[in-house]
């Protein structure tokens, strides 16, 4: 069992996401912008995170960004920005990898 952060603005995604996960017993948190998921992982035990890119207030990359400064917590990027470029980006500030949405959960 995993304690696992979901981070995206769209909160249906997240549910969605929550639904997947929790059916393996892991423990899901929820952010919904860049600031809420820095605040979760500095007080919970987080073993995963997955962020989207395109947030309010703090987005995905700074996000994942300030994170590397401090942690080396594995961090999957879900996005619907789709360009290499983009992948490279997400990889090249420290994310472990990156998937597109929309994606097959399976």
């Amino acid at each position: 069992m995993a304690n696992i952060l979901v981070c995206d603005d769209d909160k249906e995604i997240v549910d969605a996401i929550e639904i997947y996960l929790c059916q393996d017993g892991n423990e899901i948190f929820k952010a919904y912008d860049g600031e809420q998921a820095i605040e979760i992982l500095s007080r919970e035990n987080i073993h995963l995170l997955i962020m989207d890119i395109m947030m309010p207030k703090l987005d995905g990359i700074r996000a994942t960004m300030k994170i590397r400064e401090y942690s080396s917590i594995p961090i999957i990027i879900l996005s619907a920005k789709s360009e290499d470029a983009d992948k490279i980006l997400g990889l090249n500030i420290g994310a472990d990898d990156y998937i597109t949405k929309p994606f097959n959960p399976l």
